[in-house]
């Protein structure tokens, strides 16, 4: 699995480079789903058009994968924003074009068999918006 996961990062920086970055690129092994991996990503331009973006990253996985590895992917799933299960796994682990792994865990009652997580993290938004915010609104 260790090939099929790095053929995974090399699809994630080269979607980040191109078309901006995620805030979750990750493939979950469900306990219900014996060899079968979804992969879970979350991203702005990806939710802008779910549709032509699914067609993208499918283009970009089959030009690293053979036809064989491609069996192994159950579905490819576009998480929302404020997803909760996003919101989870992003508490869990914060990793940004690399690999951490995580074996039985629970998101919400997503049973995780195993999962590698290229990228997990959160946006941070600047505090220093709120504050000048708060002063003009005193203004």
């Amino acid at each position: 699995m260790r090939d099929q996961v790095e053929k995974f990062q090399n699809v994630e920086k080269s979607l980040s480079e191109s078309k901006g970055p995620f805030e979750l690129f990750a493939l979950f092994l469900r306990e219900d789903s014996p060899n079968k991996w979804d992969l879970l990503i979350s991203a702005d331009w990806a939710r802008a058009d779910k549709k032509a973006s699914i067609n993208i990253i499918v283009e970009e996985i089959r030009k690293v994968l053979s036809d064989q590895e491609l069996l192994m992917l159950s579905r490819l799933i576009i998480l929302d924003k404020d997803d909760a299960t996003l919101k989870a796994i992003q508490k869990a682990m914060h990793v940004e074009h690399g690999l951490a792994e995580l074996s039985d865990n629970n998101f919400l009652g997503l049973a995780i068999k195993h999962a590698y997580l290229i990228t997990s993290r959160r946006e941070i938004h600047r505090k220093t918006n709120s504050a000048d915010a708060k002063s003009h609104a005193a203004d």
